[in-house]
């Protein structure tokens, strides 16, 4: 296994974007994860997506400029889950959605990435799970398909309030959709005080990885209190031949309390321990 390592452009929200993508190389990390994040990151799709080419051309150059590759393309079509959720009852919103999916296959392509990550779904309270979930899957799998056909990879991010808030849900999306990956995150599923070995089984399916501290109750903690067992999931990683990038992912928001640590410091302690963990495998 190669050790490729990520940071996140919404790791730091309050820099201008350029200089996050200086401070990404300052930080001597390999990629970037961008967030199109409509209403709550640096590049939001409704601006991006008003003219692809021209945006992601910029993007790209930029990226060039610092010596970063395009990890991830990590889209989010509200600022919230459920209004522009992939799986929405109301046909419009859905197709809305499935257009700025292609405008973000072709965006991820010109930035020159092989990696597109997007949300689940959610349960909508005004109709049977079921069918919640099994529109939720003929939209992943829809979006399978036209990555597929684009020489991209698609994952979706097993998150709380999703679709797949659990270990045991996302592996049995997995087995619905036939070749979705995952783009894995342990920090939902410590937050909610599950062990590492319920969530270990779910890095075979996984095209890519976000770490970031967490504990119990904690969505996000610092590098200090972290209690997942980073170092176990590495040499799992390398057993299994996990090819993607890994990226840390600290956040700066105010939802589930992810600003309270300094993440500069946070990112560095991370990329040091990934580093000397790799020379002992």
């Amino acid at each position: 296994m190669k050790l490729m390592l990520a940071g996140a452009d919404f790791t730091f929200p309050l820099l201008q974007h350029d200089k996050v993508l200086t401070l990404i190389s300052l930080l001597e990390l390999d990629g970037i994860d961008i967030g199109l994040f409509e209403g709550r990151s640096h590049l939001w799709p409704s601006d991006m997506f008003a003219d692809t080419g021209k945006n992601a051309k910029e993007l790209h150059g930029k990226l060039a400029d610092n010596n970063l590759k395009a990890a991830d393309i990590f889209l989010q079509c509200h600022a919230d889950f459920v209004p522009m959720a992939s799986n929405h009852p109301n046909a419009k919103i859905r197709e809305k959605a499935r257009a700025w999916f292609l405008d973000s296959l072709e965006f991820t392509n010109i930035c020159e990435g092989g990696h597109t990550t997007g949300l689940p779904g959610v349960y909508f309270d005004e109709e049977p799970s079921d069918m919640s979930y099994g529109r939720a899957c003929e939209e992943i799998a829809w979006r399978c398909e036209k990555a597929q056909e684009q020489g991209l990879t698609f994952s979706i991010e097993p998150h709380i309030g999703s679709i797949v808030p659990d270990p045991k849900s996302a592996e049995q999306l997995i087995r619905d959709v036939p070749g979705l990956t995952l783009t894995l995150d342990y920090t939902h599923f410590t937050k909610l005080g599950m062990p590492d070995s319920d969530t270990e089984p779910l890095i075979k399916h996984a095209s890519h990885f976000h770490a970031r501290g967490a504990a119990k109750g904690f969505l996000q903690a610092s590098y200090k209190n972290n209690t997942i067992d980073y170092g176990r999931i590495l040499k799992v990683m390398n057993d299994t031949g996990y090819s993607g990038y890994l990226g840390i992912e600290f956040i700066w928001v105010d939802w589930e309390n992810c600003n309270e640590v300094d993440n500069v410091a946070e990112v560095i302690q991370m990329r040091d321990f990934f580093i000397e963990k790799m020379k002992q495998l």
